[in-house]
C-alpha cells in the first residue's frame, strides 16, 4: 500500500472512531429523544401559583415549572413550548395522555399511578387562607356547620380534606383565579392549598391572612409520561444540579415563591 493510501486509511479509521465514540453530544441527543420526543419540550403550566407560573410587575413570567422547564430544554438542546391549563389536575391528565412532556407537581401516590416522578425538587407546606375580618383565627375554628372550605377542583386538597372535616363543607373552585372571586361573593369562607399559592392569593385580597401551622406537606417533583422511566436518572441529575448550583434558589426568588423548604 502506498504512503498516501496508508494516510487515507488512517484518516478514515480515525474519523470512524470519533463518530462511534460515546460522547456528550450523543448522550444529549439520546436524552432529548427520551424527554422531548417531538423535538420540543412541552411544559405544562397553570397561572396563579409560583410553583407553576406567575407574572412579575413588568409582566415577565416566572415559576418553578416555567423556569425549570426552560432550564431542562436548554440542557437537552431543544426548544420549549408552554402549554397552559386552568389547573394542575388538567396538566397531569395531559401528561398521562402524552400531550405534555414535563411539569412540576405534588408527587402523590394517586398521581404516581398516572405519571412518573423524579426525586423531590422542593417541599412546601399546606395551609389555609382566610379573608379580612374572618371569625376563623385558627385551624380548630374550621370544622363547623356552615363553614365553606374552597379547594381547587381535582387537587390534592379536594381528595384529602373531606376525611379531615366532618361538619364543614368542601367547595371546589375551577381555578385559583375563580376562587378569589368566590371570596368576594361569600361562596367560600377560607381556601386550602399549598402556601406558595396562598401567599399569591393573599396579595390580591387586602387584609387576608394565612393561618398559623400547616395541615400537611407537599413534595414537588418533575412529572413525565409513563413509559419514559429510562429518563429518570437524567432528571434526577438535573434536579441535583439545580439544587446544588443555587439556580433553584434564584428561580424561587424570581417567582416570589414563599412557604417552601428543602426537599428531603
Amino acid at each position: 500500500m502506498s504512503t498516501s493510501s496508508q494516510r487515507l486509511a488512517r484518516t478514515a479509521l480515525f474519523a470512524f472512531a470519533v463518530i462511534s465514540m460515546p460522547g456528550a453530544p450523543a448522550r444529549a441527543d439520546g436524552e432529548a429523544r427520551l424527554l422531548a420526543p417531538s423535538g420540543t419540550l412541552r411544559v405544562g403550566i397553570y397561572p396563579g401559583s409560583p410553583t407553576s407560573m406567575v407574572t412579575d410587575a413588568s409582566g415577565e413570567p416566572h415559576g418553578l415549572a416555567y423556569d425549570l422547564g426552560a432550564e431542562l430544554a436548554k440542557r437537552l438542546g431543544v426548544g420549549v413550548d408552554y402549554v397552559r391549563f386552568q389547573r394542575v389536575a388538567d396538566i397531569v391528565s395531559a401528561i398521562h395522555d402524552g400531550q405534555v412532556d414535563f411539569t412540576i407537581t405534588n408527587a402523590t401516590a394517586a398521581r404516581a399511578n398516572e405519571v412518573s416522578f423524579s426525586q423531590p425538587v422542593l417541599a412546601i407546606e399546606l395551609g389555609y387562607l382566610v379573608p379580612m375580618n374572618s371569625p376563623i383565627s385558627k385551624a380548630e375554628d374550621i370544622d363547623k356547620p356552615g363553614v365553606k372550605i374552597g379547594v381547587t377542583k381535582g387537587s390534592t386538597s379536594e381528595r384529602t380534606l373531606p376525611a379531615r372535616f366532618k361538619n364543614a363543607t368542601i367547595v371546589p373552585a375551577e381555578s385559583v383565579k375563580v376562587a378569589i372571586g368566590m371570596f368576594g361573593r361569600g361562596e367560600i369562607d377560607l381556601y386550602a392549598t399549598n402556601k406558595p399559592t396562598l401567599f399569591e392569593m393573599s396579595d390580591q385580597l387586602p387584609g387576608a391572612k394565612i393561618l398559623d401551622g400547616n395541615w400537611g406537606t407537599e413534595h414537588l417533583a418533575i412529572a413525565i409520561p409513563k413509559g419514559r422511566e429510562d429518563a429518570l436518572p437524567v432528571l434526577n441529575r438535573f434536579v441535583a444540579d439545580e439544587q446544588s448550583s443555587g439556580k433553584l434558589d434564584t428561580i424561587q426568588s424570581q417567582a416570589g415563591l414563599r412557604g417552601a423548604t428543602k426537599a428531603q
